[in-house]
């Protein structure tokens, strides 16, 4: 199976910038779309974005439009997400997700089948 590891999580305050990666290995196609997905103390995940294979395609949740941009780089194995703007509601574990679709940047969580670890993104007001 595919195996999924972010990186770049840390604690930033408000109005900071912090960029998170998420390296792919393992049994993983290079045509699924990948995604961010996040988790608040108390609050169910919450889809943040998402990208296609290609990257010709992105996906924003509004709670972030405007402030984040997903991104991949040119050997399509890694995927980031540049989170500007940071605000205390955005404090949560962010999880890489592979989607399970080859088509398109779904929002849906169903459609994302493989699971990172997750990483902790802590914005201090």
């Amino acid at each position: 199976q595919v195996q999924l590891a972010e990186s770049g999580g840390g604690l930033v305050q408000a109005g900071g910038s912090l960029r998170l990666s998420c390296s792919a290995s393992g049994r993983t196609s290079r045509n699924y779309g990948m995604g961010w997905i996040r988790q608040a103390p108390g609050k169910e995940r919450e889809f943040v974005a998402a990208i296609s294979w290609n990257g010709g395609r992105t996906n924003y949740a509004d709670s972030v439009k405007d402030r984040f941009t997903i991104s991949k780089d040119n050997a399509k194995n890694t995927v980031y997400l540049q989170m500007n703007s940071l605000k205390p509601e955005d404090t949560a574990v962010y999880y890489c997700a592979q989607s399970r679709l080859t088509m398109g940047a779904t929002d849906r969580l169903a459609d994302f089948t493989s699971w990172g670890q997750g990483t902790q993104v802590t914005v201090s007001s």
